[in-house]
């Protein structure tokens, strides 16, 4: 198997480029960085959470944090390079990758520069204790032999909403609040009731010099091409625009400082005072006099620079794998096209998955992988050709020979299972869990195990021992958590079936920021038995996939009673014999769909996302359904907890710690998910029977409340947004940061059956999905409904940031992409094809829309 760590970078650097451009290229070469975890840094006032290659390994060198500050992912830099060749695939996003590693005291190098396209880049950050202050020198090198124009945007998000947790522009140089050219500081701060450091930025020499700044953008909506506003949500989003123009084997720089200033009524004035004398005097103690040569937005003396200068850079990365020798294109296959064409003779099981690990190898690590998955099997070809001799035999099966992501908090006997933590590095359980054995009776490929939020604790971001998750729609953006790996993985066409796990958000979030299918069941349609657990009795293992007939077919293999685990004791009575029975695209006729229009209101965000998703709503009309206002659930209720770690440990054959409060306060957790142990090493008792059922029993008052308030206003099903505002960039802290999700969605907190449907993009292009909630056990109609409006609406969105490999003959020659003729699998049922592309590319998100996608899809009854 390979096991992901967080990249180690050789520290071998490249000399001076006096012999030319050549040496630049050929010289650069991989390496790797050491890992603990995230870095917290003091100065004089204030603490600085620096995004290095630690632990999560986010590696962005911006700030994700300052205690007592709206800091929210500050610091970072979007790059766009035009002007030599063709723009490279990650052209305008976040820069990342740089291995930036901590000295101890008070700075972070980089030992990788990160090649876009033909622009070298590494950024070195100095945290300065005496200011209260961080020095960014970031550096840019042509490699090409033409001239680059080089757009560089520095900054992050401020604050959110345009309450007290708003970060506006309180000064600037000239005296203002608004930002220019003309500026060489700003300041912004929260109101003084809300308590917090203002933060200043001090941008370099201002206009007319000819290096200055040129313009704001919002850092999180392609800051190149979209103005800072000055008032709402996105006021909180600033972005500082350099340009350059880089001659052939040229290096220029540019040198920014970020300060935290301290809280009170007299905040701004302070900080003002220091940023003035910071631009007046900047601090550049520990940079070389050709360092200082190549910085282009400060005025300062140069009577020892020369025309143009090359700096010595760190190694670049040996570039990812581009080609693959399959023929057979597995980029956006649903199972169901996968398995027709395998059971037509038209592509074998060790094809696909080939296809699968070559792409897991082109866009999954290096600077801008992916990050999706932790380990992926060593043996999966072997079980490949296992499927494949399986069905030579006359077997046949809705998931044989398809290759599966599993979240690596599912036990697998042939794999570590490491709940995203490092202090599991390494640690693999007897046996699988219950759902991975049965995908295996199903014949299914276990291609790897996913990338998640350490111990499935978040469902805004998927940052594990193991690497962050950067969304494949928009890949500056988060996944979501805490099943991001398996959502990604999926939208990047590395696997065609994954599995995850929610407790709160855990699927649907993910599965909305990647524009696929989820869904949840009801408590107890499918074992969690060998899931590591978040909140026993609410924590639900279940299926993300690219269409619901894809979501059936994984249920088949994995639902219903497991004898072992009294949670799914009624499974089996209310579990479909074969759930692709009830896909029909009538399953909103006739129905009533209950609504609450407050639930499409963003709490803090001012675009008109929530807006969008409820005009949707016109779509189940569409298809049959009547809309019904209604008013908020009743209260979920209380239930008796249940000790989920203690019921898991009691069911390994061995595990290294004695109980979870162990587990969890080892070094090797992610600070900011550490706890502390004070059981002395005691085992902690297994939950009696007793226990469980009477958590059980608690959590079906939740149900019949759900029931009750479903059936006074006569109502089949109630839909929720998956989202209501903006997605927003990688590198935050918070939960406002990453999207809005406080829809009250009754999923999760009372037990009931859920599945997301894609629909579309917003206005700024990220994606939406509308939640269709059920009462208890009414599983398979939640799914049916799904499926109607998914056949409806056809408004997946499709990556454009992991395309089509390039196919390489025997004879070395490229082999050009040909038209696949459609493939039918035999279902006893009828077949549904679709046969009309209409597709919409959305410019600023780089998606694309698949409106009336080619799916081979299904539709029985």
């Amino acid at each position: 198997m390979t096991l992901r760590t967080t990249p180690h970078h050789r520290a071998r650097r490249l000399g001076t480029v006096a012999a030319g451009i050549t040496a630049i290229a050929v010289a650069l070469s991989a390496g790797v960085v050491p890992a603990s975890a995230v870095t917290t840094v003091p100065t004089a006032g204030a603490e600085w959470q620096i995004h290095d290659s630690a632990r999560p390994g986010l590696d962005t060198g911006s700030i994700r944090a300052i205690n007592n500050t709206r800091v929210d992912g500050y610091g970072n830099i979007f790059v766009r390079v035009a002007g030599a060749g063709s723009a490279p695939l990650m052209n305008g996003q976040m820069m990342r990758g740089f291995g930036l590693t901590f000295d101890g005291v008070s700075t972070f190098s980089s030992t990788v520069s990160v090649p876009l396209g033909d622009v070298a880049v590494s950024r070195r950050v100095d945290l300065q204790s005496a200011s209260d202050s961080a020095r960014y020198f970031d550096t840019f090198t042509n490699t090409s032999s033409s001239p680059i124009t080089v757009d560089v945007s520095f900054g992050g998000a401020l604050g959110y909403g345009s309450g007290n947790q708003q970060g506006t522009v309180a000064a600037t140089t000239d005296g203002d609040t608004t930002i220019s050219p003309a500026d060489s500081w700003a300041v912004v701060s929260q109101p003084v009731a809300a308590g917090n450091r203002p933060i200043g930025t001090v941008l370099g020499s201002p206009a007319p010099f000819e290096g200055a700044m040129v313009r704001t953008g919002n850092q999180e909506r392609n800051p190149f091409e979209t103005a800072l506003v000055t008032t709402g949500h996105e006021a909180n989003f600033y972005g500082f625009v350099n340009t350059l123009t880089i001659d052939p084997g040229e290096t220029q720089s540019l040198l920014r400082y970020v300060y935290a200033g301290t809280p009170g009524p007299d905040s701004v004035a302070t900080a003002s005072t220091a940023l003035t004398a910071l631009a007046t005097t900047p601090s550049v103690e520990g940079l070389s006099d050709d360092e200082l040569c190549t910085v282009a937005n400060w005025d300062l003396p140069s009577d020892d620079c020369g025309t143009s200068l090359t700096l010595e850079l760190p190694p670049t990365p040996a570039p990812a794998p581009t080609t693959t020798a399959i023929t057979y294109d597995v980029v956006s296959k649903s199972i169901a096209e996968l398995q027709a064409d395998m059971e037509l003779g038209v592509v074998t099981s060790e094809q696909i998955t080939q296809a699968y690990l070559d792409r897991i190898a082109a866009y999954d690590d290096g600077p801008f992988g992916f990050h999706s998955f932790i380990t992926v099997a060593d043996d999966a070809l072997d079980q490949a050709r296992a499927a494949d001799a399986r069905r030579a035999a006359g077997e046949t099966g809705e998931l044989l020979g398809i290759p599966m992501g599993i979240k690596d908090i599912y036990d697998t006997y042939d794999m570590p299972t490491t709940g995203g933590s490092a202090a599991l590095e390494g640690w693999t359980p007897a046996k699988d869990s219950y759902q991975v054995a049965k995908l295996r009776e199903a014949g299914a490929v276990i291609l790897g195990k996913t990338n998640l939020s350490e111990w499935a604790n978040s469902g805004s971001r998927s940052e594990s021992g193991y690497g962050q998750v950067w969304n494949a729609l928009s890949p500056s953006k988060t996944s979501f958590g805490s099943s991001g790996g398996s959502a990604v993985a999926l939208a990047a066409s590395l696997t065609a079936g994954a599995m995850g796990t929610q407790t709160g958000v855990s699927l649907y979030a993910p599965a909305t920021g990647s524009s696929m299918t989820m869904f949840r069941g009801t408590d107890g349609m499918a074992s969690t038995r060998g899931v590591m657990p978040l909140t026993y009795g609410q924590d639900y293992a279940g299926p993300i996939a690219r269409t619901v007939t894809d979501l059936a077919y994984i249920l088949n293999a994995t639902t219903g009673t497991d004898p072992d685990e009294l949670l799914t004791a009624e499974a089996d009575a209310h579990r479909p014999e074969d759930w692709t029975d009830h896909l029909t695209v009538d399953g909103l006729q006739g129905k009533r769909v209950g609504f609450i229009p407050g639930s499409f209101v963003s709490g803090f965000a001012d675009d008109t996302t929530g807006a969008t998703v409820l005009a949707s709503l016109s779509e189940l009309e569409k298809a049959g359904a009547t809309l019904v206002e209604m008013g908020t659930p009743p209260s979920a209720g209380s239930a008796p907890s249940v000790n989920g770690w203690a019921l898991y440990i009691s069911e390994q054959e061995s595990f290294p710690f004695p109980n979870s409060s162990a587990l969890k306060a080892d070094e090797r957790v992610l600070p900011y998910n550490r706890g502390t142990d004070n059981t002395g090493g005691a085992v902690v008792p297994r939950p009696t029977d007793e226990q469980i059922q009477a958590r059980i029993d608690a959590r079906k008052l939740s149900k019949d409340r759900i029931a009750q308030w479903m059936d006074a206003a006569d109502v089949d099903f109630v839909v929720y947004a998956g989202f209501i505002s903006d997605i927003y960039n990688n590198d935050g802290n918070s939960n406002q940061h990453s999207s809005d999700r406080a829809t009250g969605v009754p999923t999760s907190n009372y037990g009931v059956p859920t599945v997301v449907v894609p629909m579309g993009a917003n206005e700024h292009g990220y994606p939406m999905s509308l939640q269709i909630v059920g009462r208890a056990w009414d599983d398979a109609a939640v799914l049916n409904a799904g499926y109607a409006l998914e056949q409806a609406t056809q408004a997946q969105l499709e990556s454009q940031y992991a395309p089509r490999l390039t196919v390489i003959g025997e004879d070395g020659e490229v082999i050009p992409p040909a038209a696949e003729a459609p493939a039918l699998a035999h279902t006893g049922g009828e077949i549904s094809e679709a046969i009309v592309f209409a597709s919409a590319l959305l410019l600023g998100a780089g998606l694309v829309l698949a409106l009336g996608a080619a799916r081979r899809r299904h539709a029985r009854g």
